[in-house]
This record gives C-alpha cells, sequence and structure tokens, in this order.
C-alpha cells in the first residue's frame, strides 16, 4: 500500500467523522463515548463497504491497518456488521489479524465501557 492510500481513506474517513459525530451528539442525549462509538461504527461500515466495492473493482483498496485502527478507536460494531453484511474480510485463513483486531477491540471497549459507565471512573 501506498501512503497516498493511507492518506485518501484516512481522510475520508476523518471527514465522515466529523459529519456524524457533531450530528449524533447534538440529536441524542447520549453520553459521549456512546456518541463516538455511534459515529465511528458508522464510519467504520461505510469504509468496509466502500473497499469491498473496491476489491470488486480491483482499483485501490483501504489499507487493512486503517480498517484495524478504526476497531481499535471504537469502530469495532460498524467492523463486525461490515463484515457480516458486505461478507468481507470473513475468511479466517485469509484475514485473520481482522478478526483478531475486531476481537480485542470489542473486549476492550467492553472493559472501557463497564469502567466509564457503570463504575463512575
Amino acid at each position: 500500500m501506498t501512503a497516498r492510500c493511507y492518506i485518501l481513506f484516512g481522510l475520508v474517513s476523518l471527514g465522515l467523522l466529523a459529519f456524524l459525530y457533531p450530528l449524533v451528539y447534538n440529536n441524542t442525549d447520549w453520553n459521549p463515548y456512546a456518541v463516538w462509538v455511534a459515529a465511528l461504527s458508522a464510519v467504520t461500515w461505510v469504509i468496509y463497504g466502500l473497499d469491498k466495492l473496491l476489491s470488486k473493482m480491483g482499483s485501490l483498496r483501504v489499507p487493512e491497518r486503517l480498517l484495524h485502527l478504526l476497531a481499535m478507536l471504537g469502530g469495532f460494531p460498524g467492523g463486525w456488521l461490515g463484515m457480516f453484511i458486505f461478507h468481507h474480510k470473513t475468511n479466517t485463513r485469509e484475514h485473520p489479524s481482522v478478526w483478531i483486531m475486531l476481537m480485542l477491540s470489542t473486549l476492550g471497549h467492553t472493559v472501557l465501557t463497564y469502567h466509564w459507565l457503570f463504575r463512575g471512573g
């Protein structure tokens, strides 16, 4: 992957997040962390769909490390949905790191949710 792919898809992700976060935050009374996870999950889902579309076209691809980063930052629900709705990167033999990162992200954010929302930490 070239640096241009990281920059291009990173900027697309940031742009979507910059649009969605305030939209959700200003129209709900959700905890800011829940808004973050919801907005970033929507972005991650879109990026998974875009990568699936691009894979069928045989053109540029979203770097897998960017998918990992989006999941780790809080977009893991969108990553899971993207995998199963688009049937993308679901083969554990070909893409074990995607599964591992989504599982670790889910576990990590479950712990964060417990501590921040339920223990007041």
